[in-house]
């Protein structure tokens, strides 16, 4: 992601409708960015016992705080209060007229400003893919707020495949004029990087990462305007690769750290997760069967291996 991380920084109509989840469980949640925007976040309190540490989630690229209302409350239920953000942009966050400030330092600054504002001084970190790499921002620029990571199909190197692959569908998704509509192109999107999810896992994929904008017209909930972070480049030419160790180290010194990998991720390559490994030692790791990037962590080896990660975390 070489160019791409350097910018970042500086028919289905007549179709029965599926019935609509539950609402997610936590309390929702509005600060305001040191730039003056409004964003969201689900707060989910802690069960009750001896105090812990808080969690703080980060989802993906194109994703919101939505894709942990399933590991959210499993975290809470086992004693520690979750924080589900959505980063600026994806959402109920609001959009960034200025679509420069999507990138990891901005979102870093976010992060920071609704932990001081809610009070707190330091959490665990659960991020996927971007947030994964916000989290490693935010090692550098407020490496106090860290005391342990989850990494969640990213890491010290993201691989050209991946990126030219994101790239070749983000902010491109037309729109969709019913729910099971919006699961199946999530499904063309995501169905090689996910084949265990069942149908009905696929909407609920869907109602998580899509809205109604309109009576008949649902979208992917983020900004278009994000794919401006990929630079156009000729026919048949893919994305540079991007070389995140000096981020990786920042975050894996004397931290406790889990890398879960998709067994099949065309982002985080085998061979980087081992050099990762040898790098931080003490860094467990898991990698996840049949899938690519990235697993959803609602897998159950995902969701134990985090669980027990948290018992040993402080």
């Amino acid at each position: 992601m070489a160019n791409i991380f350097q910018r970042m920084f500086g028919g289905a109509a007549a179709a029965p409708q599926p019935a609509a989840p539950a609402a997610p469980a936590g309390v929702a949640r509005r600060w305001t960015s040191p730039d003056g925007l409004s964003l969201f976040s689900r707060d989910y309190a802690g069960a009750e016992g001896e105090a812990r540490l808080p969690v703080v989630c980060l989802h993906g690229l194109t994703r919101n705080s939505k894709d942990f209302e399933g590991l959210a409350p499993a975290i809470a239920a086992a004693g520690r209060r979750v924080l589900a953000l959505d980063m600026r942009g994806r959402g109920q966050s609001a959009r960034d007229p200025n679509v420069s400030n999507y990138n990891p330092a901005v979102y870093a600054g976010d992060v920071a400003a609704l932990l001081g504002a809610a009070g707190i001084s330091r959490a665990i970190f659960v991020g996927t893919s971007m947030g994964g790499i916000i989290t490693m921002t935010l090692s550098t620029l407020r490496p106090d707020l860290i005391a342990g990571a989850v990494l969640n199909d990213i890491g010290a190197e993201i691989a050209a495949e991946g990126l030219t692959r994101i790239a070749g569908y983000v902010g491109k998704v037309e729109p969709a004029a019913t729910w099971t509509e919006a699961a199946m192109r999530a499904r063309a999107v995501n169905g090689e990087a996910l084949p265990r999810l069942s149908d009905a896992e696929w909407i609920t994929f869907a109602r998580r990462t899509w809205r109604e904008e309109a009576p008949g017209r649902l979208m992917p909930d983020y900004d278009p305007a994000i794919a401006e972070a990929f630079s156009p480049l000729p026919p048949g030419q893919s994305q540079p690769s991007a070389d995140l160790w000096p981020l990786f180290t920042a975050l894996s010194v004397a931290r406790p750290l889990l890398l879960i990998r998709g067994a099949t991720s065309d982002l985080l390559k085998s061979a980087t997760a081992d050099r990762m490994q040898a790098a931080a030692p003490q860094m467990r790791r898991l990698e996840v069967a049949e899938t690519g990037h990235a697993p959803t962590l609602d897998e159950p080896e995902s969701r134990k291996a985090i669980l027990d990660f948290l018992t040993d975390a402080p």
